[in-house]
């Protein structure tokens, strides 16, 4: 059976490189029948918080990705990490180096100059025990690496890439696998290491990831073969990057999921537009699609290997057919938190929050201008430049006073739209105006501007709730 996991590091919330590598690790699991896991790689004790790692399942939950077991939680796997370490140490596969910072850096520095690449020079790879005796006597701390044959030859067959292969001689010299402690002890075990441990004890099938580990992957087929262990089929996936072409960052603004809800995105559209950052629909299939139908179809084949650049106005469109696919009751669900938010209350009669977004739903491409352009529906509006040089139009405020006029009177309850035309040709009448002048006055009382949705509809959603009059005699000389 395949697995799969995701593993992320609760050091911030939820990026979105992190959520569309989740994404691709979701579809290929459920496109196989197989089961896509979680594991928490919270080793990083100082950066390591528990609200980032709720953060992170609220967004993947969020964006309709489950998983299929309790999460694992690498930091209570730190035993079973040293106990690899020390099968590597008692094979002679890794030992301990007590070369100082000062004299790595040293070493670094002296490779800059002769235009090297920074790589470890293995100084302590065939200490006889005399001098590891004497730096233990001085004191020294030492880390553990495993050691690295420069001749060595790293193949494996990408999903993603097809054939890779790396020498030894690339990969930087011998490894750290635990940090520096004191000799009688192994120190905190390292990324690569501890990877590559519990990937084997999750019986992790696929290792699905973006294409900055790719020489980690190299790294890490070292040590399954050191260690014994069942190599899974690797696939890098390619960078989410920005419109110049570099990889996506905190400067470009927006990077983690969180910003694009409080944006007012939706989860279909994210999901959807992640699946599209780095995979082409098959042919006849749509771009706007739901994950259980990319899970279908799903397959590494179209999953590109060059980089995919993020773009807005696609997002936008993906997020604006979402919204516009939803009922009104259905925005309206999503809609009253939001108006909650800003202290609006909406009218016992539910019918009238259906209406309003129903009249507001074809123009959002994000939720939050449900806020926006719901705003003069529960907030009477300032009149605008547009909206005064309309009321000051010949027999514009006359036409007003005639409709007031009729309004008092016989008051109009904002139901029969036949009635509000009615009344709007009547007073276009008396006042000796044409309807046009009178409705587009009409509009400038209420939304306090010339631009707006539906007109009647507008009346008579603020008629039901008896703002209409107020807006209208406010307008009056």
């Amino acid at each position: 059976m395949v697995r799969v996991r995701l593993a992320p590091s609760p050091t911030g919330t939820l990026h979105i490189g992190t959520a569309r590598t989740a994404v691709f690790n979701w579809l290929y699991a459920r496109h196989e029948g197989g089961q896509f896991l979680l594991r928490i790689e919270d080793t990083d004790k100082e950066r390591s918080k528990s609200e980032f790692t709720s953060n992170i399942l609220d967004g993947l939950s969020w964006l309709g990705i489950d998983w299929d077991e309790e999460p694992t939680i690498q930091s209570e796997r730190v035993e079973e990490h040293r106990s690899a370490i020390q099968t590597l140490l008692d094979s002679g596969l890794a030992y301990r180096c007590y070369a100082s910072e000062e004299e790595l850096t040293s070493m670094r520095e002296v490779q800059k100059a002769q235009n090297q690449a920074p790589r470890y020079d293995n100084r302590h790879r065939n200490l006889t025990a005399e001098q590891e005796a004497s730096f233990q006597a001085e004191g020294r701390e030492a880390v553990i690496r495993f050691r690295i044959d420069d001749d060595a030859v790293i193949q494996w067959r990408d999903l993603v890439r097809g054939p890779m292969q790396w020498r030894g001689a690339d990969l930087g010299g011998d490894m750290v696998i635990a940090r520096r402690a004191p000799a009688d002890r192994i120190g905190d075990p390292l990324y690569n290491l501890v990877v590559v441990v519990d990937d084997a004890a999750m019986a992790i099938t696929h290792v699905i990831r973006g294409e900055d580990h790719i020489a980690n992957t190299a790294k890490q087929l070292l040590l399954y073969k050191a260690l014994e262990l069942a190599v899974p089929v690797f696939a890098h996936t390619p960078l989410i990057l920005n419109a110049e072409g570099r990889k996506l960052s905190k400067r470009d603004g927006v990077t983690s999921i969180n910003d694009f809800q409080s944006m007012g995105y939706t989860a279909e559209a994210i999901a959807n537009y992640m699946t599209l950052l780095g995979w082409s629909v098959p042919e006849g299939m749509e771009e706007r699609f739901t994950l259980t139908q990319a899970a279908e179809v799903f397959s590494f084949d179209r999953v590109n290997k060059a980089g995919a650049r993020f773009d807005w106005d696609k997002l936008n469109w993906l997020n604006a057919q979402v919204l516009h696919g939803l009922t009104p009751q259905q925005l309206l669900d999503d809609l009253s938190p939001l108006w909650r938010q800003q202290g609006w209350s909406l009218p016992e009669d539910q019918s009238w929050g259906v209406a309003l977004c129903e009249l507001l739903g074809p123009s959002l491409t994000l939720l939050k201008d449900g806020i926006d352009q719901a705003q003069p529906f529960f907030v009477c509006p300032e009149l605008e430049s547009d909206g005064l040089k309309q009321l000051e139009l010949d027999g514009a405020r006359d036409a007003i006073a005639q409709l007031v006029k009729s309004l008092e009177s016989d008051p109009w309850t904002g139901i029969e739209t036949a009635t509000a035309q009615a009344l709007l040709a009547d007073a276009a009448n008396k006042a000796g105006v044409k309807k046009g002048v009178l409705m587009k006055s009409l509009r400038a009382a209420l939304l306090g501007r010339l631009q707006g949705p539906d007109l009647i509809t507008t009346w008579s959603l603020l008629a039901r709730v008896g703002q209409d009059l107020p807006r209208l005699k406010r307008c009056l000389p």
